[in-house]
């Protein structure tokens, strides 16, 4: 069974009397394990896929089906508690609050996500999650003292210390210069060699050629969805 199915998804907004259809019938399974690029250009509904896929929204019609959970049937808090339990997030600003250390930082979601997580083993889980994006040593730093690229790192961190099915990167290279972005997405890369289930939202084609699978989206359909024969290692920026 796909960790991520999505069949026949169709999202449509009202905007007063006129109604956009964002998604016109989208149908997406994703493995464990698998590292997939949704590429798309301004307006072609990889936003809306994005905030479905994140448990951010849901269909108008259609099914989204994540590790065997109907989520698009669920209310609000459902899905919040979903999206908890088997999403982490990295976004293209990073999000890290400015007056607290990386650690802090990664211990957040534990803090406040569902099921109480005891101090020693936050502190435990915080920092095996900066030592697996290789920024042991760096747990004490704040935000201002890191680069970038160290920045995007804590966020990564962040998204997996609460061992999510899946990591949901939008944008993650956005704000980096070209050598950063490939720092980072050999990170991605890592953790994918590692087992963790990656799905990267990006408009840029060099950053999509690191994924195993290219997923293109146009006017709210899929026109493309190929494996790129890259492997572990190998992405198309080495």
């Amino acid at each position: 069974m796909a960790l991520v199915e999505l069949a026949d998804v169709v999202k449509v907004y009202s905007m007063g009397e006129v109604e956009v259809c964002a998604l016109a019938g989208v149908s997406l399974a994703v493995d464990a394990g698998d590292f997939v690029a949704i590429m798309g250009a301004s307006g072609s509904g990889k936003s809306t896929l994005m905030n479905i896929l994140g448990c951010l929204d849901r269909p108008t019609s259609g099914s989204y089906r994540l590790d065997g959970i109907d989520v698009a049937s669920l209310d609000p808090n459902a899905r919040a508690e979903i999206r908890n339990a088997k999403i982490g997030f990295v976004f293209q600003s990073f999000n890290l609050l400015a007056r607290t250390s990386a650690l802090e930082n990664v211990e957040l979601p534990l803090i406040y996500g569902t099921g109480a997580v005891g101090g020693g083993e936050r502190l435990r889980r915080s920092a095996a999650a900066l030592a697996q994006v290789g920024l042991e040593g760096r747990e004490h730093h704040f935000p201002s003292q890191l680069s970038g690229g160290q920045q995007q790192r804590v966020a990564i961190a962040r998204a997996l210390v609460t061992d999510p099915a899946i990591l949901l990167a939008d944008e993650p290279t956005g704000n980096l210069d070209t050598a950063t972005s490939r720092e980072v997405m050999q990170v991605l890369r890592a953790l994918n060699a590692a087992g963790k289930t990656i799905i990267l939202i990006t408009h840029e084609a060099d950053i999509a050629d690191w994924a195993r699978r290219r997923v293109v989206l146009r006017d709210g359909r899929i026109v493309e969805d190929v494996i790129t024969g890259r492997e572990v290692g190998v992405g198309g920026a080495a």
